[in-house]
């Protein structure tokens, strides 16, 4: 059981490690995605999981780390299995260490909703019995081979079947998908005695269409995976700031099933797997080159990105391209050079079996899920805004400088973390999601970042897998509004993203998770290197300079490949002062495809409200199921009303006397509905702030104002505008303050989209129905840039709406 790939051999240490782990001034210090403290004292251990499958863990100190680690990586070149290694610290977000295996028992691996398990090597067959049983006991997974019953065989193949009837927003995460099986799994293992054990490996690009479906365009490699995870049965762990290093192994003990009453074990049984080394290359094959795109085709491709903001499709969107060069290296030797050059929170090697190899060095986190005592907390640290390193400190702070003064970079953020809120929003605690940095900056080898942290903590029907399912995929590696961005990138791109912009990471079975997202990633395959970077677009970017980012984002990767030269406390959930003032209330939101929909639920459900998401092509079922409604929500989205027939809604809405309140989409619904019409902005107003002035004379008209000053700031995502006069039955009740972006020179400067003629007066902001409780805001209560307060409060004023008499 020893040996040149195994991190706990008799070879892999000679000195003694220091080992001091203490917390300061008392205070339990957070993980920041750092192993937990060594289990004490050394020695064996046994737990039950709920599967009833008996875990034997025997732990030994490493006396030298480094050595170990070095091991492991070099055995990764012809040995399945993972290396997860953080070399970037960032107070109060990262820390450093090391976890890793080779040799693993079991791999999960998935095409689709089409699955296989297999068993790796003898222990690994000790495995299907207990795996067969549990996969065929879930409902929404169908077994079709099954070596669990077949001694002949060493995989269990199977499919999900597909999600049927009716389900509101917030349930979507727990619909069949391919992660059905993998909560089959980590229930089977689960126990809160190991904090290590668990699935390790990559998620592919592609499973965010089982979350949320989307129209393929693309022809799809038929072998590629879009899950590679294993089971391992021995680990390296390093805490290096702790000082302290050990070796997991682990034994396992299955029950026989079937009314009998044996036990099979894998103690004893021999570790290794299959070897398959790594066989590089020095020249392209056949029809291979070295860049996906011709220069300048990106530049086209961020001109027709530009179109859709124009006309309030996309807010903004991610598009990428590939680069290649031969691999002569083995991916060990890459690794060394990236951790080397480029330290970053998420660095990992991973070999995935059929000759593919992922190597990377990430410096975003997608999702991190750890226990408080609060509860499940989930953080993300959404980057967006990229500018180069200077030669020196100086004039790093110069650029620092630049790039926290552009307000197109500004823009970009803010449209990423407000999206990566509406994604909390679904799943946490209402009043918990929160901004714990603002725009704080990350500096790496060749890049200054600029990053928000947000988190927020889950609600009790949730877990760690609904919160990476719902978070799927990260804003900032797709867009916004997330669902037709997505599949704009899937019109405009050329070629599948593979793992490009999906993630790598550990889901454990003690139900914490801590996952990265796949960028600057080296995908190697049949000795070629591929290396895929992207760009965050929006109206104002310049194509040519967004075509030399991606090449400078993509270029630290690719000189590992060719080149031997380097280059807190958690605070209280908000104000609960007013807190429940609207319980017993019924909010029926209707999504019209945006992403920020489950944000302007949160804001709802503070108010003490049930709020109820539906997508607008359930409106009929969900009106009918519902008792009571005391408030419709029109959700913003993308595109026009006509595109979502906005107007039948109303109809229905208005027939069974239930007040309306719009946001953005939703007050351009109703004044198109009333007879007004709309006019296009000629810049359009996307994550940009705007000052908003409230019309005093007006506001006996309704509530929504009530309690908020005369003139406010809010956050805009729109083109398209409510044109004068308004119809009328109508009354606008605020409009773009005097000397605020985007007021009455851009409105006039355009033609209505109806035919009318151009507006001389501030864009209006808000509108108010004179005799119906009908309302609306053009603006966002539920973005960062508007007073969360006063965005809670225009909700609750909302919910005074009511028909005479009722």
């Amino acid at each position: 059981d020893t040996g040149r790939c195994d991190p706990s051999s008799p070879t892999a240490g000679k000195r003694k490690a220091a080992a001091a782990d203490f917390n300061i001034g008392g205070r339990d210090r957070p993980t920041l995605g750092a192993p937990a403290g060594r289990p004490s004292p050394p020695g064996t251990s046994t737990y039950l999981t709920r599967g009833e499958v008996l875990v034997i863990c025997e732990v030994e100190d490493v006396h030298d780390p480094l050595e170990a680690a070095a091991e492991l990586r070099d055995c990764l070149d012809s040995h399945r299995g993972c290396l997860l290694s953080s070399s970037y610290e960032y107070p109060g977000r990262y820390s450093e260490w090391t976890l890793g295996f080779s040799d693993p028992p079991i791999s999960l691996e998935c095409w689709g909703r089409r699955f296989r398990i297999t068993a790796l090597n003898a222990r690994g067959r000790v495995f299907l019995p207990a795996l067969g049983r549990a996969i065929r006991e879930a409902p929404v997974l169908n077994v079709e081979t099954n070596g669990a019953t077949n001694a002949a065989m060493d995989v269990i193949e199977g499919v999900v079947k597909e999600a049927e009837g009716f389900f509101p927003e917030e349930e979507r995460s727990k619909q069949p998908s391919i992660f059905s099986l993998i909560r089959t799994l980590v229930e089977l293992f689960q126990s809160d005695a190991d904090a290590f054990l668990g699935l390790y490996g990559a998620f592919g690009y592609d499973l965010a269409f089982q979350f949320e479906p989307v129209k393929l365009h693309k022809e799809r490699d038929p072998d590629q995976r879009d899950i590679v995870l294993y089971i391992p049965d021995r680990l390296l762990v390093i805490n290096h700031v702790a000082k302290q290093a050990w070796r997991m192994r682990y034994d396992f003990c299955f029950g026989t099933g079937g009314g009998q009453h044996g036990v099979v074990s894998t103690k004893n049984l021999p570790r290794e797997g299959d070897v398959q080394p790594f066989t590089g290359r020095n020249a392209f094959p056949p029809g291979v080159s070295g860049r996906e795109y011709e220069p300048g085709y990106f530049a086209k491709m961020v001109d027709k990105a530009k179109e859709k903001f124009a006309r309030g499709d996309l807010f903004e969107a991610v598009l990428s391209q590939t680069f290649r060069e031969p691999c002569e290296q083995p991916p060990s030797v890459i690794f060394k050079r990236l951790q080397e050059r480029n330290p970053s929170p998420y660095g990992f090697l991973m070999n995935l079996g059929r000759d593919e190899w992922l190597v990377g060095a990430s410096p975003e986190m997608f999702v991190r899920v750890e226990t408080d005592p609060r509860g499940l907390r989930v953080e993300t640290c959404p980057i967006s805004g990229t500018i180069k390193r200077g030669k020196d400190a100086l004039e790093d702070a110069e650029h620092i400088r630049k790039i926290l003064n552009d307000p197109k970079e500004e823009s970009e953020i803010t449209m990423c973390t407000d999206v990566d809120r509406n994604d909390k929003s679904r799943i946490c605690e209402h009043g918990s999601v929160k901004v714990l940095g603002r725009r704080q900056i990350e500096m790496y080898s060749r890049l200054i970042h600029t990053v928000d942290h947000v988190e927020g903590y889950l609600r009790p029907e949730f877990d760690a897998l609904d919160a990476f399912l719902c978070h799927m995929w990260a804003v900032t590696v797709c867009g916004a509004p997330k669902t037709w961005a997505v599949q704009f990138v899937e019109e405009v791109e050329k070629s599948q993203r593979r793992w490009y912009g999906a993630s790598v990471g550990h889901v454990a079975f003690d139900g914490h998770l801590n996952t990265g997202l796949t960028l600057r990633t080296v995908r190697i395959n049949d000795g070629v290197a591929e290396v895929r970077a992207g760009a965050t677009l929006l109206f104002d970017s310049v194509p040519e300079s967004e075509e030399k980012e991606t090449e400078l984002k993509a270029s630290a990767c690719l000189n590992a490949v060719t080149s031997a030269a380097g280059l807190a406390k958690p605070a209280d959930a908000g104000d609960t002062s007013k807190r429940g003032s609207c319980a017993g209330k019924q909010v029926l939101l209707i999504d019209f495809e945006d992403s920020f929909v489950h944000t302007l639920a949160n804001y709802a459900r503070q108010t003490g409200a049930t709020v109820t998401t539906v997508r607008h092509t359930n409106v009929a079922l969900a009106l009918d199921r519902m008792k009571t409604v005391d408030l419709a929500v029109l959700s913003p989205g993308p595109g026009c009303p006509k595109d979502f027939n906005v107007s039948k809604h109303i109809d229905a809405l208005l027939a069974r006397k239930i007040p309306i309140f719009g946001v953005c989409l939703g007050l351009q619904s109703i004044v198109e509905h009333f007879g007004g019409s709309l006019g296009q902005l000629a810049f359009p107003m996307h994550g940009k702030p705007s000052a908003v002035e409230l019309d005093s004379k007006v506001m006996r008209f309704g509530p929504i104002f009530e309690g908020l000053p005369d003139t406010f700031g809010v956050a805009r995502y729109h083109s398209l505008y409510a044109r004068r006069p308004l119809p009328e039955v109508l009354v606008a009740t605020a409009h773009i303050a005097a000397g605020s972006p985007g007021g009455a020179g851009d409105a006039a400067s355009t033609s209505g989209l109806n035919g009318g003629g151009a507006d001389d007066l501030p864009v209006v902001m808000a509108i108010q129905h004179k005799t119906l409780p009908v309302a609306a805001v053009q603006f966002h209560p539920e973005s960062i840039l508007t007073s969360p307060d006063h965005g809670v409060q225009m909700l609750r004023n909302a919910m005074r709406m009511t028909y005479a008499g009722r």
